[in-house]
């Protein structure tokens, strides 16, 4: 027979499963990227013959900068970059350089914010006349690791999970068990996490300056970091939060409060405006993650995000009611009926297909691609987290089950059950009192009433585990619950893991300017331009190519390539080249190539006048109103 499992070893088992949540956490390690480098000029490794006048950088997203976030390194490790870094089109950002830099190898060290509020950063570096050694490693700024990062991670592992307490307990108690309302422990569960998402959010806000800049832990309280956090999307979301945990801690007064106190017909009144007033907050409460975080970038942001408000408050009806009625099954002393369990389940199988259905689109969304699943970070706990909710779900099929074979075993007045237990220890002592007039008969009536009282709860409890209905419900319902806590964990994680689908463009881009910089240094003496492009639509990104065959002076033959980052033909309206010799102030000379076929734009008698660095702009247009300007330099002639 399996032996009961007393409130004592309830803790433990809950204890036990938040510190394998924990150890899934600090083995995370730092936030991966979350918008990708795509390319840059002077490109990763390159060797050019003159100094440029600028580096810059193309993002898979747009991103947040500072006067630090892009410094241009020489030898000796002093910074050769002038002003802070601009957005000169699109996702590029640059910076100027001083001029006539000597010849050796440069380091580029960046760290920026991406538009899904994850720090990013890295390193790279490129060489002017020839290689030279250098006192600079080629390692970017950390950001999100450390000791401040390990705390970021912590307070969104409890944020998630007091949002999902609060919310899901409070829909419990309302939608499922309004008796409930009285019962203690789950009084303490909803507060519980009301004050987890309370204190987690705040430490998030005061962590923010720190996780994204310098990542050091004497800058948690820096007053003009925080200042600057207030100004980003991410600050606006934490204080949004903080402003609507202050409306829900309204609601649990109410709600444990006035609408406690009500008998059960005059509940009826209060449970309409409490629901519509509760899920008026909760969506609130899921919108600040929404519209800060992955669903509020990257490909259509305005169906991502109410999906992922839906999600949230799906994931927290039915994992935060699972921790309720766990608690009700061991630790409330009024027994549950079994009307409130089927009541639970029901909205529980709910909850599972809008998670299912919200998780299917979230899943294409940020990973585009079968592929993705096996060949990247995020797609590889994607299906982590996939087996989890189907064990999830097969051990609450189970649960299901028990639930319709259960009856009410035990005849509950609930809802005042343990206010009850306390009034007969106070009567009994009142009682005492007035009947003798000696303090010792009355502590001995007050003795008896605290016996009579535990001996009523050992009986209530005793019938309640006779059914073994109860008994295995309460079994299944504890498997789930340690199920669900690692899998926050692993949703935890994920949510600070690089989109897959970001992923895979940055690693095409990077194999197309690889595939471009050996074309060019062949010796056919033709030329290789790529350039990666954002023209900021819903489907604006993609990859153009310019080959330019002798690329020298006079007649040349020119192919222009359009791809998507994946690497398929990319069907766009229009493409213009123009040609730029700043130094004898040449141009730009105009060309407007053929269209061919699908990605494929060519022309002839391509006229170069003369040799020299000239600039290649490429005009992208994928759309009426969408298109976008892309340059690099290139030696012709």
């Amino acid at each position: 027979m399996t032996p009961t499992i007393t409130p004592r070893r309830l803790r433990a088992l809950v204890l036990l499963f938040l510190a394998v949540a924990g150890a899934l956490l600090a083995g995370a390690g730092p936030a991966s990227a979350h918008a990708a480098l795509n390319g840059s000029d002077p490109a990763q490794g390159v060797v050019v013959d003159k100094a440029p006048t600028e580096v810059a950088l193309t993002f898979s997203e747009k991103v947040a900068t500072n006067s630090d976030s892009l410094r241009v390194l020489d030898p000796k490790g002093k910074r050769v970059d002038t002003a802070k870094p601009s957005n000169i089109s699109g996702t590029t950002y640059a910076v100027p350089l001083h001029s006539g830099l000597a010849d050796g190898t440069y380091t580029v060290s960046w760290q920026v914010v991406s538009a899904d509020s994850h720090p990013v950063s890295g390193a790279f570096t490129f060489s002017i006349g020839s290689p030279s050694k250098t006192s600079v490693k080629a390692v970017g700024q950390e950001v999100g690791g450390g000791v401040v990062g390990w705390l970021y991670g912590f307070g969104r592992y409890m944020s998630y999970a007091g949002f999902i307490v609060m919310v899901g307990g409070a829909a419990f108690v309302i939608g499922c068990w309004q008796r409930g309302s009285g019962v203690r422990p789950l009084q303490r569960l909803v507060v519980s996490g009301w004050l987890s998402l309370t204190a987690a959010t705040l430490l998030l806000l005061l962590l923010r300056g720190s996780y994204t800049s310098t990542g050091k832990v004497g800058d948690i309280f820096d007053l003009g970091l925080l200042g600057q956090v207030l100004q980003t999307k991410s600050g606006a979301a934490l204080v949004s939060r903080l402003l609507l945990l202050a409306a829900a801690a309204l609601f649990i007064a109410v709600l444990f409060g006035a609408y406690d106190k009500r008998e059960d017909g005059e509940k009826r009144d209060l449970t309409f405006g409490l629901a519509i007033g509760g899920v008026v907050v909760s969506a609130g409460l899921a919108a600040s993650w929404a519209m800060a975080e992955h669903a509020s970038t990257g490909l259509q942001p305005g169906i991502a995000m109410p999906v992922d408000v839906i999600h949230l408050l799906a994931v927290a009806a039915w994992l935060g009611g699972l921790t309720a009625l766990l608690v009700a099954l061991y630790l409330s002393r009024t027994p549950i009926e079994a009307a409130a369990v089927r009541r639970f389940s029901t909205v529980a199988f709910g909850s599972v297909l809008a998670v299912v259905a919200t998780g299917v689109y979230q899943s294409w969304r940020q990973l585009g691609s079968w592929s993705a699943f096996t060949d990247t970070a995020y797609g590889q706990l994607l299906l982590v987290k996939i087996g989890l909710v189907a064990l999830l779900v097969g051990i609450a099929s189970i649960s299901r089950r028990w639930t319709a074979r259960l009856v009410d075993t035990v005849p509950a007045k609930a809802g005042k059950r343990e206010k009850e237990h306390v009034s007969a220890g106070t009567g009994g002592k009142k009682g005492a009192a007035g009947g003798t007039k000696t303090g010792g008969d009355s502590k001995r009536a007050a003795q008896l009433a605290r016996q009579q009282a535990a001996m009523d709860t050992a009986r209530q409890k005793q019938r309640r585990d006779a059914d073994p209905h109860r008994f295995g419900l309460r079994r299944s319902v504890l498997a789930e619950a340690g199920v669900a806590v690692v899998l926050l964990a692993v949703t935890t994680v994920l949510t600070q893991t690089e989109p897959g689908r970001t992923e895979q463009d940055a690693k095409a881009a990077a194999s197309t300017s690889s595939a471009s910089s050996s074309a060019s240094d062949s010796s056919s003496g033709a030329l290789t331009l790529t350039m990666p492009f954002d023209t900021g639509g819903s489907d604006g990104k993609g990859v153009v190519s310019v080959d330019l065959d002798p690329a020298g002076v006079g007649a040349n033959e020119m192919h222009v390539y359009v791809t998507r980052p994946n690497g398929r033909a990319f069907d766009v309206p229009e493409v213009k080249i123009a040609f730029t010799l700043d130094a004898k102030k040449i141009g730009p000379l105009p060309v407007s190539p053929d269209h061919v076929t699908t990605g494929h734009w060519a022309a002839n008698g391509v006229q170069i006048p003369m040799a020299g660095d000239w600039k290649v702009a490429v005009t992208v247009r994928t759309s009426d109103i969408d298109q976008v300007t892309v340059s690099k330099n290139a030696q012709i002639g």
